[in-house]
Parts: structure tokens; C-alpha cells; sequence
């Protein structure tokens, strides 16, 4: 029988499962953009605060950049875009 994964508790390297849980770390990393506007980091440093894989960090990112809620700076890093 497989196992199947919390949505609570990422896997570091390991993609979402689902769609549904792709929709919950953008709601989270936006959440938290919202919270704290001053916010930026690099990918790496996203990874390690929010737990998630390098790919599922990029693509989360990336989602966020394309609805205009973030922009990268010219050092990287991801700030919210006002």
C-alpha cells in the first residue's frame, strides 16, 4: 500500500502532489509576502523558509511573479509588487 504525504508537510525534492497543494504554497507564500511587505528573498533562502523542493519553489515563484503579486530584483531576490 503507498503512502500518501501530508500537504502540511513537504518532502524537500519532491514535486506536489497535486494541484490542490500547489494552490495551498502559493496561498501560503503569498500569505506571508502580505504579512510581512518588506519581505525578499533569493530562491534558496525561499526554499529553506517555506520547505519546499527547488522546482516546486521556482514554479511557485514564477506563478506568483506572472500574476504580478511579486517581481525579482536585479540581486534575485523576490519582493512584493506594489
Amino acid at each position: 500500500m503507498t503512502k500518501v504525504r501530508s500537504v502540511a508537510a513537504p518532502v524537500r525534492n519532491s514535486p506536489p502532489a497535486t494541484t490542490e497543494a500547489l494552490q495551498s504554497y502559493l496561498r501560503r507564500v503569498e500569505g506571508e509576502y502580505l504579512e510581512m511587505p518588506g519581505l525578499s528573498v533569493t530562491p534558496a533562502q525561499a526554499e529553506r523558509l517555506w520547505g519546499l523542493s527547488s522546482a516546486t519553489c521556482a514554479l511557485v515563484l514564477t506563478a506568483l511573479v506572472q500574476a504580478r503579486t511579486l517581481k525579482q530584483t536585479a540581486r534575485g531576490t523576490y519582493i512584493l509588487d506594489r
